[in-house]
């Protein structure tokens, strides 16, 4: 019976049937390599760290996954590049564009953002402990459950919750009597 079951569960894994993990594209990686220049190219997953891609242009790129653990990225482009997941820990990313980048669960742990533009980013969930931030752009950026870099850890509200109406209920759990600077909306 025993090998009845492992010869099925072969069987199905053979025909596809289990999930593929994602890895990236090795034509993208090889062109990424000679030029540094890869807009909407599929790197998710692979190891890129220790490397100095200054200037880089990874403009709407997959970049899911990618390990950039102590790499240089001083003034790159990765303008709308999907980084979740990502490892970044001690990069440098000095001058860099991650407008609108999806930065999810990214570990920037003592990374370099000095003069680097966050406009319109999603940082929920990511981890910016000991990261240099001095004249970092971050306007508009999504901050839920995020390590900011003194350690403290951002609301798990979204932004602007407090001004959305609200059931008496509801503005009494979340903004307790003596709590003030905050508004809160009762129908």
């Amino acid at each position: 019976m025993r090998i009845k079951i492992i010869t099925g569960l072969a069987l199905l894994a053979s025909c596809g049937f289990v999930p593929a993990a994602s890895a990236f594209n090795p034509a993208d990686l090889e062109q990424f390599k000679t030029s540094f220049d890869c807009p909407r190219c599929d790197l998710s997953g692979a190891d890129l760290s220790q490397l100095d891609l200054t200037g880089a242009r990874l403009r709407n790129a997959n970049l899911k996954s990618v390990i950039f653990s102590r790499s240089i990225l001083k003034n790159a482009d990765l303008t709308g590049a999907n980084l979740e997941g990502a490892i970044m820990d001690a990069v440098d990313l000095e001058g860099a564009s991650l407008i609108g980048a999806n930065l999810k669960y990214v570990t920037l742990e003592n990374a370099n953002l000095s003069f680097a533009g966050l406009l319109g980013a999603n940082l929920e969930g990511a981890n910016l402990r000991a990261a240099n931030v001095r004249l970092t752009n971050f306007r508009g950026v999504h901050f839920r459950l995020t390590t900011m870099p003194t350690g403290a850890v951002s609301s798990d509200k979204p932004y602007g919750w407090s001004l959305q109406r609200q059931s008496a209920t509801e503005c009494a759990e979340y903004k307790p009597d003596g709590v003030r600077g905050t508004t809160c909306y009762a129908e």
